[in-house]
């Protein structure tokens, strides 16, 4: 074995050609051959069953029995014949009249100038001298149709064999298909070969622990002496747990291409079908298919569409993905050791996934792929923007410091919505500007800017949206505010979007306080300019009792209730959601739950109605601007606060079109248009002088 041969890996050496895994490059698909012989085969036996009777039929001639025969050779009506020898000892006797009869023939009379019947071979020497006596003109021929004969005695067979065929072709989905009736219980796990696009770890960012955790397990499976040198075994399943959009999925398809090793891929939801015992036969032939190709990997997506809680179900009854799920179980740590195989499988609920399913030996390790930081988003910014031609003045870490909370699609989305915006504008390169609206258009909605608003709406939308910045940005605790806008985008008529200055994983007191009065702030500038209320702060109010109600029941936030949990969830994993709440508490603690979530709520409120009363000039002054502008940034918003005025809106002037010139009239019209104007003269004229 040859030094390229050695290091190649042992998926590598299974390849021999072009044709796919264990087929060699001059294999000939006899297959195709066999098929066509016999679709041509049935077109030419159809073929010549039809010349055949359209032969017999066109001829005129019909056939009759040897007596009937016998009485027009006696009356000497006969006129010529053609004896034809056939293969089975007997004559076709094709004789002509010398006019035409009337023949019952078939229940009927027919007028048969033509006929012919069948003579043995005995009867041919007395015949002859009848038609000698008679004097018949007869000749003799030989016609060989023996494979003619043979060929409609196999027909029936060949029918039968040729319908069987097909059948079972179809019931195993036309020979080798996924859809077969005897291929249901078959996996439906696609092999990820190395000739199809690679994704390696270089184009993962942001998820720097879950990367290092993988390319311990490649490496294992690439020297395994390494770690069993000092007793180490290789891990059976490593589980991937993470919000959506995180790139769980990216990282599988990054260790299928760093790997060297058959790396197959499912979907949880592809082992359950319509018929019982299928999942569970598929997850069987998914763990057969492994052992035969190990070392190798295997990815199941979405897991929990799988691997669910037993014993969930409603009404009790069996359920099918019960049976699957514990064929799952046996396969990935029972009696038989799967050696060489590893699971990875991916999940953003790992909370309704079986506990067995976690334990270690089958799930032996967890790997969190969280949200990524200011570091972890500016790598996925650098992944994306790779290919992407960008202007000088791009910053990614400005970038990365304006998307907290978003996840690597979100980034990917919102890198590529840059690009279309700079192709739109017809731009060489992408720039910050770009940036700047693809974000606001993927953090705060897409501007709908034919939406029409009056005035009265647009104006109290704008003095919603100041309430909303003048409280955040007099209390101390709240997040700044990064750009307001009156724009309708996606739902609401205004956006405040506000930017952390640095990421929370844990909240104070004075800090969801501080949120609930800046949620308020909008209702309040609402009542002190218009003393109404509106619809509009719906959302708002929503939002902060939900705060205020996990403030008092889970947080332990309140004076009064102490350090206590209200209020135990129950929830129904078959469902995949809480669909009740344990009420755990008496109905005096219920009265008091709700006192204190609207003690919370008014006293913010209150507090932002004070705020806002405190600087009503800024109020009107920065809401003023906001209607003039539609648009402020947070730089807009720090110069009004410190008195400056901001510089004028520069406005595109729409230019004049030039009038176009009246048409000349006509000589001939203008001639017209006077004769019209004397004879109304003259009619006025002869009225006045009447009266």
């Amino acid at each position: 074995m040859s030094d390229n041969q050695q290091n190649k890996s042992p998926f590598q050496r299974n390849k021999k050609g072009p044709g796919g895994p264990n087929k060699p490059d001059g294999d000939f698909d006899w297959s195709k051959v066999i098929k066509t012989v016999f679709s041509w085969g049935a077109v030419i036996i159809g073929a010549v069953i039809i010349m055949q009777f359209m032969r017999t039929s066109s001829t005129g001639t019909f056939e009759v029995p040897y007596n009937v025969y016998e009485d027009l050779l006696q009356s000497d009506k006969i006129a010529e014949a053609v004896i034809t020898k056939t293969d089975i000892n007997d004559y076709n006797f094709e004789g002509k009249l010398k006019e035409e009869e009337k023949i019952l023939i078939g229940g009927r009379y027919e007028s048969v100038t033509k006929f012919t019947t069948y003579i043995i071979e005995s009867d041919i020497p007395e015949q002859k001298k009848i038609w000698q006596a008679k004097e018949i003109k007869f000749t003799f021929t030989k016609d060989s149709n023996q494979w003619f004969t043979v060929l409609i005695s196999f027909l029936p067979w060949v029918l039968i064999i040729g319908v069987w065929v097909i059948f079972m072709r179809r019931m195993q989905g036309g020979g080798g298909g996924s859809r077969g009736i005897f291929n249901f219980g078959k996996s439906k796990a696609k092999l990820i070969s190395e000739s199809s696009t690679k994704v390696t770890f270089k184009d993962v960012a942001g998820a720097d622990e879950a990367k290092q955790e993988l390319e311990e397990i490649i490496e294992f499976l690439k020297e395994p002496t390494k770690f069993q040198k000092l007793g180490g075994k290789i891990p059976r399943g490593v589980l991937l747990l993470g919000p959506p959009g995180t790139g769980k999925t990216l990282l599988a398809r990054a260790v299928a291409g760093e790997a060297g090793v058959p790396f197959f891929s499912i979907s949880g939801a592809d082992f359950v079908e319509m018929f019982v015992g299928v999942g569970a036969s598929r997850v069987r032939d998914l763990f057969e298919q492994g052992k035969k190709s190990a070392p190798c990997i295997i990815f199941i997506d979405e897991i929990d569409a799988v691997g669910r809680h037993r014993g969930a179900g409603l009404g009790g009854g069996h359920d099918e993905r019960e049976q699957t799920l514990n064929a799952l179980l046996v396969e990935m740590d029972g009696f038989e050791q799967n050696s060489g195989v590893i699971i990875i499988a991916a999940t953003n609920r790992p909370d309704v996934l079986d506990p067995a399913l976690l334990r270690p030996g089958r799930f032996d390790r967890q790997v969190v792929v969280d949200r990524p930081d200011v570091n972890g988003r500016e790598g996925i910014f650098k992944v994306h923007t790779r290919k992407i031609p960008l202007d000088v003045e791009v910053d990614l870490k400005t970038l990365a410091k304006g998307t907290p909370g978003l996840a690597g699609a979100d980034i990917a989305n919102l890198v590529n919505e840059a690009a279309l915006l700079a192709a739109r504008k017809n731009k060489k390169k992408v720039d910050m500007i770009d940036f700047e609206e693809a974000k606001d258009k993927v953090m705060m909605g897409m501007e709908r800017k034919s939406m029409i608003i009056s005035e009265e709406e647009k104006k109290m939308t704008s003095y919603h949206e100041i309430g909303h910045v003048l409280v955040s940005r007099m209390l101390p605790d709240s997040d700044p505010v990064h750009k307001v806008t009156i724009i309708p985008r996606g739902r609401a008529l205004g956006v405040t979007h506000y930017l952390p200055v640095d990421e929370k994983h844990t909240y104070s007191k004075e800090y969801i306080e501080a949120k609930i009065k800046t949620l308020m702030g909008g209702r309040a500038a609402e009542m002190i300019v218009f003393n109404r209320f509106t619809t509009g702060a719906g959302n708002d109010i929503e939002r902060a009792t939900d705060l205020a109600r996990k403030m008092v029941c889970e947080w332990g936030m309140s004076d009064l209730l102490g350090p206590l949990s209200y209020g135990k969830k129950e929830e129904e994993i078959f469902l995949g959601r809480e669909i009740t709440q344990h009420k755990d508490y008496s109905e005096k603690t219920a009265q008091d739950i709700d006192s204190e979530v609207k003690k919370v709520v008014t006293a913010c409120m209150d507090d932002a109605a004070r705020i806002l009363n405190e600087n009503v000039d800024l109020l009107h002054k920065m809401s003023m601007e906001l209607l003039e502008r539609e648009i402020l940034d947070s730089e807009d918003i720090e110069k009004i606060m410190q008195g400056e005025k901001l510089p004028p809106i520069i406005r595109e002037k729409s230019v004049e079109k030039p009038k176009e010139k009246e048409p000349e009239i006509p000589d001939h019209v203008k001639k017209l248009i006077d004769v019209k104007k004397k004879r109304e003269v003259e009619n006025t004229e002869e009225k006045n002088d009447s009266n």
